[in-house]
């Protein structure tokens, strides 16, 4: 006998629109490699998490192998004991997720890898919001730099994120029309920041959580 889906996943999977992407906040740890994705990916396609087959890509990104629905996106993100995952059709998300600690070096950081209006915006902040800040910009640039498929070997220079107000968007990207973009801060809890970026229309982002999975 084939294991099928959680129920309520595969639920919430099949109702998944061309104008929606589903994140999913999931208990991680490092033991577990990416049985949480598969196990996710599982009850998108319908099928038991052991028939899911992943490739990499060029950079390392992880994809669905050419047997499966060529049509559903994902990426995740891992950061201490949580993941993020991203799933849409039609179009490559990208998302990243930090625990939220002190950065005594994040001036610096941002000095020698941010655009200068990243950086400058950052050091004009008060002291005590510079942490947040600056893993907000990070975590958006993350998310961009998977959208596209690519590492931070791209250059985290070469496009440029302003935060405002609680919101993110995305200034310019080289060779690309920024405008094309969309950037969302994910609301988490108080001790992670989270980021989603995709090209293309804006969708509803719904986020679920799901328990872990041994």
């Amino acid at each position: 006998m084939i294991a099928r889906p959680d129920p309520v996943l595969a639920n919430v999977a099949e109702a998944l629109g061309d104008d929606e992407i589903h994140v999913w906040r999931v208990d991680y740890r490092a033991s577990q490699g990416r049985r949480p994705l598969r196990v996710l990916l599982a009850g998108y396609l319908g099928i038991a998490a052991g028939q899911v087959v992943l490739i990499d890509g060029e950079h390392g990104r992880p994809a669905l192998a050419a047997v499966h629905d060529q049509s559903l996106g994902f990426n995740w993100s891992h950061s201490g004991d949580q993941a993020l995952i991203a799933v849409g059709r039609n179009i490559t998300p990208g998302i990243d997720l930090e625990r939220v600690r002190p950065r005594h070096r994040a001036l610096e950081i941002a000095a020698r890898f941010f655009s200068a209006d990243e950086a400058a915006a950052l050091a004009a902040l008060p002291l005590a919001e510079q942490a947040v800040a600056f893993l907000e910009v990070w975590t958006a640039k993350e998310a961009v730099v998977k959208a596209l498929g690519r590492g931070i070997a791209f250059g985290l220079d070469r496009f440029s994120v302003a935060r405002d107000a609680g919101h993110l968007r995305l200034l310019r990207l080289h060779g690309d029309d920024a405008g094309a973009w969309q950037l969302r801060q994910l609301e988490l809890d108080a001790d992670v920041v989270g980021a989603l970026a995709w090209r293309g229309a804006q969708r509803q982002i719904r986020v679920g959580r799901l328990a872990s999975s041994a």
